[in-house]
């Protein structure tokens, strides 16, 4: 029997880990992370209090204990001002995949074990698959191809998902649901949350413009046409089709963002096809490259992941650093509106490998 701290987050998922790791024998306790409470009065939906409130109704429908722990000091340090610092800098960061590097498995697993805790427990759709004789282990794919979170787990050393447990990794969406009821825990029907990182549902635009001016700028195409305005570079990125509000001249076709340029602050759009410069790309380097534990190019299988939900997709490393952390890849497609700031995760089949950030786009290739 392990003693296990379970990040409860008031959902489904995570409740239902807890009561999954309960149900094996072990030692649950249960703990929430306030990470957010919307101090600033943004507009939106921050249910912070409603959610502690959930994650106590499971804890004690359970009968384990629930603790509260404060940690919004080092998430807005090492999240939400990295995310606007990438903003700023005209680059799309993605926060979620930050919060579980610099949170989940960094702050509150390095409480968990100073506490005493065996290991640290998520809701997350992944699996752990142990080395036999080494503390070494491997993130797998979840089971549920549908509701795969392993490319929010990208940027994790291998120190980090050692003492893991993804409890609800193993089973489809619709079962976990399932043993939701059988448990009878009190979040049972809740939906799934939505919106950035512990934030619940804020619009990202919303976001920014309580902390980054708008800069308006013309949006032109790439032939210099002046087509409409814009609020500032920060709040669009690459592939953009809605929000834009640039009428499109050709019917069926629409204006899709293409290229920033911070000296001139504009936007370019072009049409959305297949053959639009600067659209789709197969060389790209990718830096602040994280590993599990094993060189990328022992991998047997070799692909990579440039956003959440889309299909992997096979590379060949053409170059990279003599420490592994700056590489120059390509893919064996051409892959739409790759965008630096954002993840690129590698995978050897259905093993997590680790992951990167795009820097550069290459659009000669």
């Amino acid at each position: 029997m392990a003693k296990i701290l379970v990040a409860m987050s008031g959902g489904v998922d995570s409740s239902v880990a807890a009561a999954l790791l309960q149900e094996q024998g072990h030692e649950v306790v249960g703990a929430y992370m306030k990470n957010w409470i919307n101090e600033e009065g943004l507009p939106g939906d921050c249910p912070w209090q409603q959610d502690i409130r959930d994650a106590r109704a499971v804890a004690d429908h359970l009968g384990i204990e629930l603790r509260i722990l404060s940690l919004m000091g080092a998430y807005r340090e090492r999240v939400v001002d990295y995310m606007l610092k990438g903003y700023r800098e005209g680059v799309t960061p993605n926060p979620d995949v930050m919060c579980n590097r610099e949170m989940k498995f960094g702050v509150f697993r390095d409480f968990a074990l100073a506490q005493g805790f065996d290991s640290i427990a998520t809701g997350h759709y992944a699996r752990i698959r142990e080395h036999e004789g080494s503390r070494e282990v491997d993130v797998l794919r979840g089971m549920d191809d549908n509701k795969d979170q392993t490319y929010f787990l990208a940027l994790l050393q291998q120190e980090q998902i050692q003492n893991v447990l993804f409890p609800v990794g193993e089973l489809p969406k619709s079962e976990v649901r399932s043993e939701a009821l059988r448990f009878d825990v009190p979040v049972a029907k809740k939906k799934d949350s939505q919106g950035i990182c512990f934030m619940g549902n804020v619009k990202m635009a919303d976001f920014l413009q309580h902390y980054i001016a708008d800069q308006p700028g013309d949006i032109v195409t790439t032939e210099g046409k002046v087509v409409g305005q814009h609020r500032g570079l920060h709040l669009y990125t690459f592939g953009q089709r809605k929000g834009l509000r640039v009428s499109s001249p050709v019917y069926g076709k629409a204006y899709v963002l293409v290229e920033k340029r911070p000296e001139s602050n504009e936007l370019v759009v072009a049409f959305d096809d297949p053959d639009t410069p600067k659209l789709y790309a197969s060389r790209c380097r990718v830096g602040s490259i994280s590993l599990t534990h094993r060189a990328l190019i022992e991998a047997a299988e070799l692909s990579a992941q440039p956003r959440y939900r889309c299909p992997s997709c096979p590379l060949e490393i053409l170059q990279q650093s003599e420490d592994s952390r700056e590489m120059l890849i390509e893919f064996s497609e051409p892959q739409r509106a790759l965008t630096p700031g954002q993840i690129c995760a590698f995978y050897d089949g259905e093993v997590l490998m680790g992951g990167g950030i795009f820097q550069q786009i290459d659009y000669a290739k």
